[in-house]
């Protein structure tokens, strides 16, 4: 007859036996001080985060952060410069909330790449890398926020490390080439796709039916009976926590600082007003709790401002993929425009005022930015419609927080939006900064499929303004 410890016809002297074998040969003395010596070596990790808001499709530079008033008539747009708080620097006329704090946030305006996809500019930014191939969004090589959630998976504050909100079944791991590659499923992101504004709003997955609570009483009894087995095995270094992806599920969906991160009804309504009562507006509010909970990277995919009853435009899109064939630019622009006013800079102030921008750094992009010239279409039933395609070679990225000095422009584009004029700058060259400020050597290794050692950032400098 088998003990309570004697499970699935592993006995307690086999696991002792790995223990003192070790690994490769090793001995437990070896082990230990291999342990102690790696202990010594590590280099704490700082309390920071990352919000990333992923604004898909590619907004378009020349209305938003990168105005060009004095370009060609088909090149400049409908909309005018706005003057902002800080001298010098203009927004939008349709970002006037921006306009009211630009001293707490930094515009770079000379990041460029050269894949023109979806898929390829999509995988280009989400990895750091040159993609295998240029469209599609399932990885060839690991995003950064699986890169994250590994580098920075001993963790442990009862919270997912890295969360992606975003619109329903766009919430999956391949939609914006998020995914782990050869890192493993392990490592992808926790996916939250409900919408938060919504007066249900629940986390899919996080809660428990009763006949569940009851199994879970069981798998918690069973837990238990190998608490005494787990310390002698810890102990020796040799063999990692046993069933550890499904410990750590059983971890979070029991831990009640998950379900306090997730659950917006503790904030102020006042404040959740200000950020918008829309997905928009109630994952950026969501995200700031996260992060201020624990976890390391959130994103916020900003794609359709239109699913939380919101009037959608007869002209509109659903996403920031402004063609001509797709939409009219200009009539999507004053609806989407002011949502996203709304949810971005009610972030902005939240963070500064509830005292994170030391601790959070807030990044807000899309894949690529629109062409400087403006294309017009004038098919079916919908008439004339103004849009820019999509454009690489030039795009604006706003950056918050990281303990940056804010109020500034970094970079610029020539007098047509076309490509950097000064400091020219890549994704890689963000990623850098990203890295640095969650404490990742991005000069570190991670094997790929084949076991061959990959730089986490196979180039790429921290933006020295921001350092």
């Amino acid at each position: 007859m088998s003990s309570g410890l004697d499970h699935q016809g592993i006995s307690r002297r086999s696991f002792l036996t790995a223990g003192a074998l070790g690994v490769g040969g090793l001995g437990l003395s070896d082990l230990l001080r291999l342990r102690a010596a790696a202990a010594t070596k590590a280099k704490p990790i700082p309390d920071t985060s990352v919000i990333f808001v992923w604004l898909a499709g590619g907004p378009p530079h020349m209305e938003t952060y990168d105005m060009k008033p004095d370009a060609p008539s088909d090149y400049r747009g409908l909309f005018s410069p706005m003057r902002t708080n800080v001298p010098g620097i203009d927004v939008c006329e349709l970002l006037p909330m921006h306009a009211k704090c630009a001293d707490k946030y930094t515009l770079i305006r000379s990041i460029a790449h050269t894949f023109n996809d979806h898929g390829g500019g999509s995988k280009r930014f989400m990895t750091g890398r040159i993609p295998d191939t240029p469209t599609g969004t399932k990885n060839d090589s690991p995003s950064v926020i699986s890169i994250v959630n590994k580098m920075r998976e001993n963790i442990d504050v009862g919270l997912p490390n890295c969360v992606t909100l975003a619109n329903g079944g766009r919430s999956k791991v391949n939609t914006y080439a998020q995914g782990a590659a050869y890192l493993g499923m392990k490592y992808n992101y926790f996916p939250v796709g409900d919408d938060p504004s919504a007066p249900n709003f629940a986390v899919r997955n996080m809660y428990l039916s009763k006949g569940m609570e009851e199994r879970l009483d069981d798998r918690r009894h069973l837990l238990g009976g190998f608490d005494s087995l787990r310390r002698e095995v810890d102990a020796s270094g040799a063999v990692e926590a046993m069933d550890e992806f499904g410990q750590k599920a059983f971890d979070l969906l029991t831990s009640p600082r998950m379900h306090e991160a997730f659950d917006l009804s503790k904030e102020p309504q006042k404040l959740r007003e200000r950020y918008g009562m829309h997905g928009w507006g109630q994952r950026a509010l969501m995200a700031r709790r996260l992060v201020e909970a624990g976890s390391s990277f959130v994103t916020v995919a900003m794609e359709n401002p239109f699913i939380s009853g919101l009037k959608y435009p007869k002209l509109g899109f659903y996403n920031w993929d402004s063609h001509a064939v797709n939409c009219d630019l200009w009539v999507d622009a004053r609806h989407r425009f002011p949502i996203y006013d709304r949810a971005i800079t009610a972030l902005i102030e939240d963070l500064h005022d509830k005292r994170l921008t030391e601790k959070v750094l807030l990044v807000v992009t899309g894949e690529f930015g629109r062409s400087p010239k403006i294309s017009r279409a004038d098919t079916g039933r919908k008439g004339l419609r103004h849009g820019r395609e999509h454009w690489p070679q030039a795009m604006s990225v706003l950056v918050c927080g990281g303990g940056i000095e804010h109020g500034q422009v970094i970079g610029s584009t020539n007098a047509k939006g076309e490509h950097p004029h000064d400091r020219p700058l890549t994704p890689n060259d963000l990623w850098a900064t990203v890295y640095k400020h969650l404490g990742i050597d991005q000069n570190a290794t991670i094997n790929d499929f084949s076991g061959r050692p990959q730089l986490l950032l196979p180039f790429g400098r921290p933006i020295r303004e921001f350092i």
